[in-house]
């Protein structure tokens, strides 16, 4: 059967600079954050927050995001790093846990928000849509590393990773990614109470991501589950009591979902 997505194992590396190599995996990381960061600055003053401070909290918790999601991958995987701490710091090969990132990132805003006198909910539903979409493009990265895939298939579009056809699970995230960007978009637009879109975020997200995981075979580990499974889970039971209990106690009784 025809593989309509490669048929050659890719080259992580874009090009080279002065003798450093310079990684897709980074490049496309850094698109993601640019793009993400575009529709979170033209859409600031839709949730009366200046442009430009938005560039502030997004640098700052980009940088501490990046922190957590190293942190995170290396916690689950300790026996591979003990004992050599440059291999800790080294990033540009891959290793990088989403939900560490989103964590110490979300974390991070949070703090900034209170500090610059910032509603933490307004500001969290001002950046869902662009985490999000930075997401879809960031996990291409996965593809140019050969990692984050999926178990064997025989599918049209699969991957091809240590020589096997592997479900391409990171398309499978970036697809989804980019469906809950569109559906945010709509529900911000349209927002009744404060939280709406980043619970709705967090809730389309993580459903996602469940089913996802399931088919991969590099997942971090917490005992016997994947971990990644067991925070949606979390992520979506609390979403829902959320979602619910702002929706409750907002005067407008605006829906939950699509708002006025």
């Amino acid at each position: 059967m025809m593989n309509f997505l490669n048929t050659n194992v890719p080259n992580p590396i874009a090009f080279e600079v002065l003798g450093v190599s310079i990684m897709w995996y980074g490049i496309l990381i850094g698109v993601g954050v640019l793009l993400g960061g575009a529709v979170v600055f033209v859409r600031a003053p839709k949730h009366e927050i200046a442009s430009e401070k938005t560039l502030e909290i997004l640098i700052i918790s980009l940088i501490m995001g990046i922190i957590g999601a190293r942190l995170y991958y290396v916690l689950f995987n300790w026996s591979l790093f003990s004992g050599d701490f440059m291999a800790i710091l080294n990033i540009r090969q891959g290793g990088l846990a989403v939900h560490g990132g989103l964590i110490l990132g979300f974390f991070t805003g949070f703090l900034l928000c209170i500090l610059w006198n910032i509603r933490p909910l307004n500001g969290f539903d001002l950046f869902a849509p662009g985490v999000v979409l930075a997401q879809a493009v960031g996990r291409w990265g996965n593809y140019f590393n050969s990692e984050a895939h999926g178990s064997q298939t025989d599918l049209p579009w699969a991957i091809i990773v240590d020589g096997q056809l592997v479900h391409p699970t990171f398309l499978y995230e970036s697809l989804w990614c980019l469906f809950v960007f569109a559906v945010l978009i709509f529900i911000d637009n349209r927002r009744s109470f404060y939280g709406q879109t980043f619970f709705s975020y967090c809730l389309l997200y993580s459903f996602g991501r469940f089913f996802i995981e399931e088919l991969r075979t590099d997942s971090l580990m917490l005992g016997m589950f994947k971990q990644a499974q067991v925070v949606s889970v979390v992520a979506v039971v609390v979403s829902i009591i959320a979602l619910i209990a702002l929706y409750r106690q907002n005067k407008n009784q605006g829906r939950i979902f699509f708002g006025r």
